[in-house]
């Protein structure tokens, strides 16, 4: 029998597919004894309804699965089921809204009542909810004091919720500060990448990127923005870079799934405009999401 309870959360229309049927609005999936919610044994992943078109949808709904392997959970749902929710999902909304779209795992129980989970306990839903694409309006980033972990002291390999806590610790402290981001360093004092987005930086015409160590998502998003600048002509340099290489930099960009590509418009003070690389690989990922 389904314990699904609706909230009264303000939030923006939602949809989620639970034990076999769609809940409209913020449904309570979760009791204090499910250790998802306890423990943070959660992965998701984040794909996008963008003008009625779905990019990358099949890459985001397996990599869930792939995470979930990662993790330690079972993967149950096929990646063809996962899109066929996402597209009956997006129905449910105007065809113009921008849609966010959630697959997501986490374990309902753990052994013996403790840390570790059982895997057999898995349990999953679709979510998908509006989410405008935001303004381009850019962003002024620091450098935080807070660095990503690596694979001996966290799953780094998996999308999962236990990751998130430690960069939405380093946005509040960067705000704190006056910046609206922050760039975060691997243990070696390397750039991995934003709080929330990977991240790259133009310099004398070249695209560099922090090349994927073990610390950070190699994001669908940034592969995909990677591969369309090598495919318009555009040298892509994926590398270890400091963050003296960004103060540097003749321009920055995101990518990422909520906001794809993003400028970046000040770094530690100085001001930097919206260039022509970024505008470059906007106008390349928009073209494409156009066809997916």
């Amino acid at each position: 029998m389904s314990h699904v309870v609706a909230t009264r959360a303000p939030i923006s229309q939602t949809w989620t597919f639970f034990e076999g049927e769609w809940h409209e609005g913020n449904v309570a999936i979760m009791g204090p004894r499910t250790h998802g919610a306890w423990l943070a044994s959660t992965v998701f992943d984040g794909a996008r309804r963008m003008g009625g078109r779905f990019p990358d949808l099949e890459a985001h709904c397996a990599r869930v699965n792939r995470s979930a392997i990662s993790f330690g959970l079972e993967p149950v749902v096929a990646t063809a089921r996962w899109m066929e929710l996402a597209r009956e999902g997006a129905a449910r909304f105007g065809p113009e809204a921008d849609l966010y779209i959630r697959p997501m795992y986490w374990a309902e129980s753990g052994l013996g009542g403790g840390v570790m989970f059982d895997p057999a306990s898995t349990c999953w839903c679709m979510n998908l909810y509006e989410a405008p694409l935001p303004e381009p309006s850019g962003a002024a980033i620091t450098l935080s004091p807070f660095r990503r972990p690596t694979a001996d002291c966290a799953p780094v390999e998996a999308k999962a919720g236990a990751l998130y806590p430690n960069g939405a610790r380093a946005l509040r402290e960067a705000l704190a500060r006056g910046f609206g981001n922050c760039l975060m360093t691997d243990m070696l004092g390397n750039v991995a990448e934003l709080a929330n987005a990977n991240v790259f930086l133009v310099k004398d015409g070249v695209v560099m990127t922090p090349v994927p160590n073990g610390t950070f998502l190699d994001g669908i998003t940034r592969r995909r923005v990677i591969s369309l600048l090598r495919q318009d002509g555009v040298e892509v340099v994926e590398r270890t870079l400091r963050y003296a290489d960004f103060k540097a930099a003749d321009e920055i960009f995101s990518s990422g799934n909520f906001q794809k590509v993003a400028p970046i418009t000040g770094v530690d003070g100085r001001t930097l405009g919206i260039g022509p690389m970024t505008l470059r690989a906007r106008a390349l990922y928009w073209a494409f999401a156009a066809e997916g």
